[in-house]
């Protein structure tokens, strides 16, 4: 099994998603962890997909 990419990371007041490759933080701030997203982003990468969870995500916050 190789090691994830992206993987979230608790933070003060929500979650953020660290990039391991890149070193690091990736996204917004969530106040719920993302995980359709996260599983998105370290699978297909779909980037219609990912365009929508970000904005659902997004929307939440409001």
């Amino acid at each position: 099994m190789s090691r994830r990419r992206y993987v979230a990371r608790g933070v003060p007041g929500g979650y953020r998603i660290w990039d391991n490759r890149g070193r690091r933080w990736w996204g917004d701030h969530y106040e719920l962890c993302p995980d359709d997203l996260l599983a998105e982003l370290n699978g297909v990468a779909d980037h219609g997909r990912i365009t929508a969870l970000l904005k659902r995500y997004r929307a939440l916050k409001r």
